[in-house]
């Protein structure tokens, strides 16, 4: 029970990575709060952890709307009285060539993937940042991808905002270390998640297709070492151990969760 009595924000918990960890923060005695544009997939999560004993609550909405960051924020110290942990998971796939891609698309992966997670950050300040050198450890864990690193054929609005959240990463960590907030981000490879599935499966997000051509999955999947994709499961341990004391030394980093495909 490493998290006893903390009190967490997961965006994008519905389903998949997300789910993942609110469940596993849950278990380590997190109150968790649960967003997910999908109200009832939301609730579906609450319901799992309080079923196990756990503390959680459903905030469902849309992480780019106006004022979501400020009311997800009074909804965790109202209902649990503070905030500790912070993980800017949300997030989707609208890929493109970039000579094919419009402003909408590049902007939306900008707008999802980098500026609502500043606005969760900043809207988390006055909850975090309490006082130099404190006792007291908070955590910020951002994912973003080997995309961000690396950068991907058909995802320069995927790979740049994933780019650009590894810099809000660094420099949060920079700003706030002497509050002792961590400020860390996950970069993922090929997880095994909607994003991630078989195109042929037809699944879809606000009208956008998801997934990947079955083919190039297969590519993806021998051009990692351990031969297959990670599990959501899998992901959320390494979100685990940034958000737990154990990495209260680990700061400004970016962990790589690839099975080896990038060293």
């Amino acid at each position: 029970m490493m998290l006893q009595n903390q009190t967490a924000i997961v965006t994008g918990s519905g389903r998949g990575v997300g789910r993942a960890v609110a469940k596993l923060l849950a278990e380590q005695g997190a109150n968790v709060i649960i967003s997910d544009l999908d109200q009832e997939h939301a609730n579906a999560v609450v319901t799992e952890i309080i079923e196990k004993g756990g503390h959680a609550v459903s905030f469902p909405g849309d992480v780019t709307s106006d004022h979501f960051a400020e009311n997800i924020i009074e909804t965790a110290v109202t209902t649990f009285g503070g905030l500790d942990i912070l993980v800017n998971n949300a997030g989707y796939t609208w890929d493109g060539m970039v000579h094919k891609m419009s402003d909408e698309q590049f902007q939306a992966m900008l707008d999802i993937h980098l500026i609502a997670p500043f606005k969760l950050i900043r809207a988390a300040a006055p909850y975090m940042r309490k006082e130099v050198g404190s006792e007291i450890y908070r955590k910020i864990v951002n994912v973003s991808s080997v995309a961000g690193v690396m950068g991907n054929i058909g995802q320069a609005n995927y790979a740049a905002a994933k780019a650009g959240l590894i810099g809000l990463t660094k420099t949060v960590a920079k700003e706030w270390g002497a509050y002792n907030v961590n400020c860390n981000a996950v970069a993922f490879g090929l997880i095994d998640t909607r994003l991630t599935q078989s195109k042929e499966k037809g699944e879809s997000f606000n009208g956008v297709s998801l997934g990947i051509p079955e083919k190039v999955r297969k590519m993806f999947e021998h051009s990692i070492p351990q031969q297959r994709a990670g599990t959501p499961e899998e992901a959320a341990s390494a979100i685990l151990y940034l958000a737990s004391p154990l990495a209260n030394y680990v700061n400004g980093q970016v962990l790589h969760i690839n099975g080896g495909m990038y060293t």
